[in-house]
């Protein structure tokens, strides 16, 4: 219990310290990227760019190594990295853009060649005398437990170069990623922002050390979608995913740091999977656990309705959740028999269905947008004069039936 209190407040060691900051930061920033680039609908894109990386991370692996004798040189094995991702970012857009395929078939042909290139060239390294091989396999799964100071202060100072470009571009970012032809038509270059959106996507080169490239994409897409279930407000969403994939990285880390031999990088991907099932789950807007309270309340609602317009006509019930609501309310007896209550209840509810019957002959248009309209007191959904409207209207009806 102690190691936990010590892993739960920074007091382990320096180093876990550091892995834990140093990925709380990485996810932070990869949240916060991984946000536009979801509203922009171009998640597989950072699936794409993480897996391009690879290529250009053996490449400078093999002219470092055949020129110090040891591969493992940070600098240059992220600049070759950034070098393929690019390259392959140029490709899914050309190819997108001068052919007849679609994105997807543009990422899916990129990120299966690429990776393949990258594959072999890492097979070419292992058969040659250059030290670091061991280290190079750390890119493709994550190697968090041994970063360094440096490299932490690295992905500070990302994450920080991050957050200022984000809350400069946030406006035309998030414009584009609404309604590119409106921003077009505001004077915006929309394939400028574009590649500005994936050149942010640099954080997918700067958490290979972290969780490798095969699991970094992961950290620019669940916190985005878990914070979509929490609010319809694009910087709040912004916010929350960057809160959400700092707090994957902090929880991954110390159960990493906790459990001898669990690999970090895993574990903090599954950390933001878990935060991504509450989410789901429990998110009072969208969650799964919300929604079925909701689909029973209205059910509930449309029974109870139903039973006091069927007392208003004199028409049987013998629906068994109808006569429960019924009775539990007070609208009838046990034997079936309305109670004065009921009899009050249902002819208001009648009533009111006539005035819902007359605002939607009347107004159809604006009864379209009007959510569940005659579940819901008609005097909280329409304003007291539109009421005295739809009351004179009725009154007038029944005098001209007379």
């Amino acid at each position: 219990m102690e190691t936990w209190w010590r892993a739960l407040t920074f007091t382990l060691g320096y180093n876990t310290s550091v892995v834990t900051l140093g990925a709380m930061l990485l996810a932070a920033g990869a949240g916060m990227v991984g946000t536009f680039v979801l509203l922009r609908k171009r998640a597989l894109v950072s699936d794409a760019i993480s897996h391009a990386t690879l290529p250009g991370l053996a490449l400078a692996f093999i002219l470092v190594g055949l020129a110090t004798g040891d591969g493992r040189y940070l600098p240059a094995l992220l600049l070759g990295a950034a070098g393929s991702a690019a390259i392959g970012l140029w490709a899914v857009q050309a190819i997108s853009a001068r052919t007849r395929l679609g994105e997807d078939a543009a990422i899916g042909a990129v990120l299966s060649s690429f990776f393949a290139f990258g594959v072999v060239l890492i097979t070419v390294i292992q058969s040659m005398a250059v030290a670091g091989q061991a280290g190079l396999t750390g890119y493709l799964v994550g190697a968090t437990a041994g970063m360094l100071a440096s490299e932490a202060k690295l992905i500070a100072g990302s994450a920080l170069g991050l957050l200022l470009a984000v809350l400069v571009l946030r406006r035309d970012l998030l414009l584009v990623c609404f309604d590119a032809d409106f921003a077009r038509t505001q004077g915006l270059d929309t394939g400028r922002l574009d590649l500005v959106l994936l050149l942010l996507m640099a954080v997918v080169v700067i958490g290979l050390k972290v969780t490798g490239l095969i699991l970094i994409v992961a950290l620019t897409i669940i916190p985005p979608v878990a914070a979509r279930f929490w609010t319809d407000q694009p910087m709040r969403m912004v916010a929350l995913a960057a809160l959400l994939g700092a707090l994957a990285g902090y929880l991954g880390v110390t159960v990493s740091s906790v459990r001898e031999g669990l690999p970090t990088g895993p574990l903090i991907v599954l950390s933001a999977f878990a935060l991504f099932m509450v989410s789901f789950l429990f998110s009072p807007r969208r969650g799964v656990l919300a929604s079925l309270l909701a689909y029973r309340r209205l059910r509930r609602r449309v029974h109870l309705r139903q039973g006091l317009l069927a007392l208003a006509r004199e028409e049987p019930i013998f629906d068994d959740l109808t006569l429960n609501l019924l009775r539990r309310r007070g609208h009838i007896r046990r034997d079936g028999v309305a109670t004065p209550a009921g009899l009050a209840a249902a002819r208001d509810a009648e009533h009111e269905e006539r005035l819902w019957a007359l605002y939607r002959a009347r107004y159809p248009d604006d009864a379209l947008h009007r959510e569940h309209a005659g579940l819901v007191p008609i005097h909280e959904v329409l304003s007291p004069d539109a009421i005295m409207a739809l009351e004179t209207q009725l009154m007038g009806r029944r005098e001209a039936a007379r």
